[in-house]
């Protein structure tokens, strides 16, 4: 049974950081691609970072560039999201998500698996 379990969501004050993680099980975890989706208040998914089997390819959205950090151990079939100076605007619901193939990493429709989420609240 494929789980993916994020913890590490919290509240925190804007400039703050945070580590999120997610524990999976239930399938190979060195062979998918593992990405870091969010979802703010009233508003659809948004895919925010991603990263290869190996984590030899990272990428991100353009809003978090800088200031996110992906990263995974195989090892301990665990991806993080490493994340600094919190805004606001980071408030939301974030998902970790696998999927096979690297193409299209940003295309939320096409992850296989999604964990139930841990919630950032980024507010002084």
């Amino acid at each position: 049974q494929v789980q993916l379990v994020e913890s590490g969501g919290g509240l925190v004050q804007p400039g703050g950081s945070l580590r999120l993680s997610c524990a999976a099980n239930g399938f190979t975890f060195s062979d998918y691609v593992m990405s870091w989706v969010r979802q703010a208040p009233g508003k659809g998914l948004e895919w925010v970072a991603g990263i290869n089997g190996r984590g030899t390819l990272k990428t991100y959205v353009n809003s978090v560039r800088g200031r996110f950090t992906i990263s995974r151990d195989n090892a301990k079939n665990t991806v993080y999201l490493q994340i600094a100076s919190l805004k606001p605007e980071d408030t939301a619901v974030y998902y970790c998500a696998a999927k096979e193939v690297w193409a299209r990493v940003s295309e939320t429709t096409e992850y296989d698996y999604w964990g139930q989420g841990t919630q950032v609240t980024v507010s002084s």
